[in-house]
């Protein structure tokens, strides 16, 4: 066992803090996760590995500065004497802690943190979740990186550095890390969000956007107990197997019953602009009264919030910087590293603002937290290996003191185009709806629940040919409303007996087992398909 950092022979432990944040990863922590994952030095060297363990946390709270600085940074308000190691010295000390320990830690402090009663954290009984990949993240051009990330190709060939794909799952109210998964972009968003499926659970909604509508997704998702929001990719048609008074309908995707919610939103901008686009949404909650369609669309919108996560990662925390290490195991230890301290940063602030009751977590500021936590490892406020085994922690202290005092104002709902600054980027030239390149003040939004169009008799244009497109327009004429076989043969004008009616009966039988029909009664069929039907092949 290592002793406690008191002085003496033990002022080689002195190191181990990263400020105020060391009250939410302790020591003993530490240890216990060196101890877990078999990292623990064998005998008491000048650097021990709990001292590596935060020398690792602090690379990335200052992602700024070289090795050397940062070690100066840990040693600044310490009164007892520490080593000056090399550069040298500081990356086998690295080396030596590995990669378990960081990943471990983070899997330790990784899940929700706001209390179920935190304004914006839940819709109805669920906690609100999101997942969604960045692949922005550069790492250093050495070969032993491109022999694992490879060369991300852009418009105008490869990019200048090789790329790190980032998937995350987050809660959207506090922008907290549930799980995380990384490695080459050339992997895809789709196949690691397979990897964070198994971390929902079923008191969690989850939003995403229409790259992950795949039917083995969806059941994997519903497999986990948790309902999900997810936007569906305008080429799919999904069934209609009831109409709904919301304008919304009940379909069936890959075994699964589901909601469809097809809606138009038009936002009005404070200049006068009108911008909207069109979504169809799938969701597992299928009750119209308790879940109705316009306020489903407007939770949607909460998916968004992820991406003021990878703000928070790529460009606060990193400041659009190369990542240091220029090996996988480096990169992987310095990943886990950030996103541990993410973590750690965003539970001190819903900790905080947790103490102002119906304040919202998003008034927090995280560049606010991130200064303040830089301040405490050189001035040692609220570092209890300083203040003794006796002091109290509190997590409202230094940091949450500042944030705070400096809370943004409330959410204003704005539009800005989406367009990435970068030449080589598919989306450098991207606005379609000619959207104002300055954030624009938004005065309303309106929002336009669709129903699904059935074929009509009238318009010749989506007439059916046939005897599939004459009963399409019998049951499109009766509202898409379930009609008996022979009310169906007297329409065709048919004989209500005989051999012409077996015939029929056959062919709706057909229709029903290939999907066109729904049968909701002996003999009694409705339209599936209203939209896109084609004339199946005869029996």
């Amino acid at each position: 066992m290592v002793q406690s950092v008191t002085g003496g022979t033990d002022d080689v432990f002195a190191p181990g803090h990263i400020g105020e944040l060391t009250q939410v990863i302790p020591p003993e922590l530490v240890d216990a996760v060196l101890d877990e994952t078999g990292a623990r030095e064998r005998r008491l060297r000048s650097l021990p590995s709990r001292v590596g363990v935060y020398f690792v946390l602090a690379l990335g709270l200052f992602g700024h500065l070289g090795t050397g600085l940062v070690w100066g940074k840990l040693a600044a308000g310490l009164a007892a004497r520490v080593p000056q190691p090399s550069e040298k010295a500081l990356r086998d000390l690295r080396r030596r802690v590995g990669v378990a320990p960081l990943k471990r830690l983070f899997d330790v402090l990784a899940g929700p943190l706001a209390q179920p009663s935190t304004p914006g954290v839940r819709y109805r009984r669920w906690r609100t979740v999101a997942f969604d990949g960045c692949g922005s993240l550069s790492v250093p051009d050495h070969e032993r990186n491109r022999s694992w990330l490879g060369r991300t190709e852009r418009r105008y060939g490869p990019t200048g550095y090789p790329r790190l794909m980032l998937m995350t799952l987050c809660e959207t109210g506090t922008r907290g890390l549930i799980a995380a998964v990384f490695g080459p972009a050339s992997k895809g968003e789709t196949d690691y969000a397979y990897d964070l499926v198994g971390h929902l659970t079923s008191d969690m909604l989850l939003l995403a956007d229409r790259a992950f509508d795949s039917n083995e997704l969806l059941a994997d998702i519903a497999a986990q107990g948790a309902q999900f929001l997810i936007r569906a990719t305008s080429t799919r048609r999904p069934p209609v197997l009831a109409l709904l008074p919301d304008g919304s309908y009940l379909t069936r995707i890959g075994g699964l019953p589901l909601r469809v919610i097809e809606a138009e939103i038009h936002s009005r901008t404070a200049d006068g602009g009108d911008f909207g686009g069109t979504y169809r949404l799938l969701t597992t909650l299928t009750d119209h009264r308790t879940d109705p369609a316009d306020h489903l669309v407007r939770l949607y919108h909460e998916r968004w919030e992820i991406e003021i996560t990878y703000l928070a990662l790529r460009h606060t925390l990193l400041k659009g910087r190369v990542l240091r290490s220029k090996d996988p195991v480096g990169l992987n230890q310095e990943m886990w590293g950030l996103l541990t301290l993410y973590q750690a940063l965003r539970s001190v602030m819903v900790t905080a603002v947790e103490t102002m009751p119906g304040c919202d977590p998003d008034r927090a500021g995280f560049t606010v937290a991130l200064e303040a936590a830089r301040d405490t490892v050189v001035s040692l406020v609220g570092t209890t290996a300083v203040s003794g085994p006796s002091s109290r922690p509190d997590l409202v202290g230094h940091i949450g003191a500042r944030v705070l005092h400096a809370l943004l104002p409330g959410r204003r709902m704005r539009l800005s185009a989406r367009i990435v600054k970068c030449g080589t980027s598919r989306y450098n030239i991207w606005n379609r709806d000619g959207r104002p390149r300055d954030s624009t003040l938004i005065t309303a939004i309106e929002i336009t629940v669709h129903p699904p169009a059935l074929p009509s008799a009238q318009d010749p244009s989506r007439a059916l040919s046939g005897r599939w497109g004459q009963v399409c327009q019998i049951l499109a004429a009766n509202s898409n409303q379930a009609m008996h076989t022979r009310d169906i043969a007297r329409h065709l004008g048919l004989p209500a007996s005989g051999r012409p009616l077996s015939s029929l009966t056959a062919q709706l039988c057909y229709w029903a087992r290939n999907g066109r029909l729904i049968r909701t009664a002996p003999n009694t069929y409705k339209i599936t398909l209203p939209d896109t039907l084609t004339p199946p092949p005869n029996p």
